[in-house]
């Protein structure tokens, strides 16, 4: 038995009009359903608005009279404007649930030539979507020989495979954007790649602030850029790119340089400046190392940041820039709130979308990829084209890839190392033994940055036990020396023992009814002999 062949169609307020006896000489987009003798509706689901029933009547009566064999079911809607997004698309969303689809036995097409776009553009969703399992039905009036009333019709499946090549293309654009923010280098780490896969996503689909964590010289700037390029090519931004590092401005300056000043805001104020936040209006303020703003700047960017206003230093009067954020950092800002040092408002507003990005050391399997595209660097600046010798590039890439490489600096060490070689290179050829040349130099300076992790902020904390243990840190097992590390580099960050304590203990202590968690911290580092004023006095 075949399946019958119900349509789900809007009316047409404008196009179904008719008056006799001329509506029977003009195309009606759903009276001519029942006028195609190719096509046999055996049920019609009419949507309309409640205060077209009079024409909807007159609707069912004529098709009635062209199509008997059609039923037509009328279902109104009280839409108060068939221009608004989200009422029309709720109305249909409640249609299209409630309905009692029998795909088994009925073939469904959803009308999309009549109602107005916003109602055409929610049936498509819902079509494409599936929440509505049909096809769409795509009628139109015959050409200007053509007296025939039917006019003629198309039906569009969204799975067939012309639909699945126009896919393709949205794929095929989206990997280029993949490859731009990847600056069009070929990475292989997986991590990596999935990370640009989901920042491609973000770019393009939301505005919302961006927050990219990782080790120093690991990329963040660089991306920041391209993230801020592509939403230019995607026309989802207009004004400026604003780059500040956060860590070069502090105190008056700090202020003066993000939200500008007055003239005598401040002694040396001798004109008015309009400030870096009000420069980025309708672009892309980028705040590198944001974990080094002090409070204050802290709260006047959260007013900015969520109502795109603030007051500029010295004045009485506020100022607008609405700008998007990207936010920069090789620190952890949950342990620099947990320590009063960034604001937990702040930290909820700008974390919504957390990138971290891998040092180097972490993505051995791309340096490779990298190193060309240094090599290609340097010739498009010096126009000179510079290549390794076989053995040259293979000691390289061992080096590179070895527990010897650390990397401490990423990106920017394997930069400044090309950029030696390629400069030292005799006749435009990197050899051997230029490449053990940089790499001395590389382990030299790595060696006087201390430290021997790939993190740099396990670095930091064995930096600071060395201090207070000395030769004693040998003798104790590697797993103490990790955890060790790990508690007085987190610690180290806090300005009292009850604010370490309850950044160490912040889950354990949730279970206590009385947490002491200075003096469970006290403990620990007792049971090494060290003491919280050991710690200060380490890191000061």
């Amino acid at each position: 038995m075949a399946a019958r062949t119900v349509v789900i169609g809007m009316l047409g307020t404008t196009l179904d009009q008719g008056s006799a006896p001329q509506r029977w000489d003009r195309w009606r987009p759903t009276v001519a359903l029942g006028q195609h003798p190719d096509l046999l509706v055996d049920r019609l689901e009419l949507l309309y608005s409640r205060n077209h029933r009079r024409l909807a009547d007159t609707v069912i009566k004529d098709l009635a009279h062209v199509s008997p064999e059609t039923t037509v079911v009328s279902h109104d809607f009280a839409l108060n404007d068939p221009w608004d997004f989200e009422e029309v698309y709720g109305a249909l969303y409640d249609f299209a649930k409630s309905y009692q689809f029998d795909t088994d036995n009925e073939d469904y097409l959803v009308h999309i030539t009549t109602g107005t776009h916003v109602v055409q553009i929610c049936l498509f969703l819902l079509t494409e979507s599936r929440h509505l399992p049909a096809r769409l039905l795509q009628t139109g009036p015959g050409g200007r020989k053509d007296n025939n009333p039917a006019g003629t019709y198309s039906v569009i499946d969204l799975d067939l495979s012309r639909y699945d090549r126009l896919a393709a293309r949205f794929h095929q654009e989206t990997a280029g954007a993949i490859s731009f923010l990847k600056s069009g280098i070929d990475t292989a780490n997986h991590q990596f790649n999935r990370l640009i896969e989901r920042i491609e996503k973000v770019g393009a689909e939301s505005t919302e602030p961006i927050l990219l964590t990782g080790p120093t010289g690991a990329g963040k700037s660089r991306l920041a850029r391209l993230i801020y390029d592509l939403r230019v090519r995607r026309r989802l931004v207009e004004g400026d790119f604003v780059e500040v590092n956060c860590a070069t401005i502090r105190g008056d300056a700090a202020m003066s340089s993000l939200f500008g000043h007055r003239k005598g805001a401040f002694t040396g104020a001798a004109d008015h400046r309009e400030g870096l936040l009000r420069k980025a209006d309708g672009g892309l303020l980028f705040l590198d190392e944001v974990g080094e703003l002090g409070l204050d700047e802290q709260t006047m960017l959260l007013k900015a940041v969520e109502e795109k206003r603030f007051f500029p230093l010295g004045s009485d009067q506020e100022v607008r820039s609405d700008f998007q954020l990207i936010c920069g950092t090789n620190r952890n800002l949950r342990e620099l709130a947990a320590c009063g040092k960034f604001r937990e408002d702040l930290l909820a507003r700008i974390d919504l979308w957390v990138f971290r990005l891998p040092g180097l050391a972490e993505r051995p399997e791309d340096i490779e990829p990298n190193l060309d595209y240094e090599l290609a660097q340097y010739a498009g600046k010096k126009g000179r084209k510079i290549s390794f010798s076989r053995e040259a590039r293979k000691l390289f890439l061992e080096l590179a890839a070895g527990p010897g490489g650390l990397w401490r600096a990423n990106f920017r060490d394997l930069s400044a190392g090309v950029m030696r070689m390629a400069t030292l290179a005799p006749g435009g050829r990197i050899t051997v033994e230029t490449v053990k040349e940089e790499w001395e130099r590389l382990t030299e300076q790595w060696r006087e940055l201390g430290g021997g992790g790939r993190d740099d902020e396990d670095a930091a904390g064995r930096d600071i036990l060395r201090k207070l243990l000395g030769d004693g840190l040998e003798e104790l097992d590697l797993f103490d020396q990790l955890q060790l590390a790990a508690v007085v580099k987190a610690a180290a960050g806090c300005r009292t023992l009850s604010e370490a304590g309850r950044l160490l203990f912040a889950k354990s202590r949730q279970s206590k009814a009385r947490p002491n968690d200075a003096d469970r911290l006290r403990k620990f580092l007792a049971a090494f002999g060290l003491s919280w004023d050991d710690i200060r006095a380490a890191k000061g």
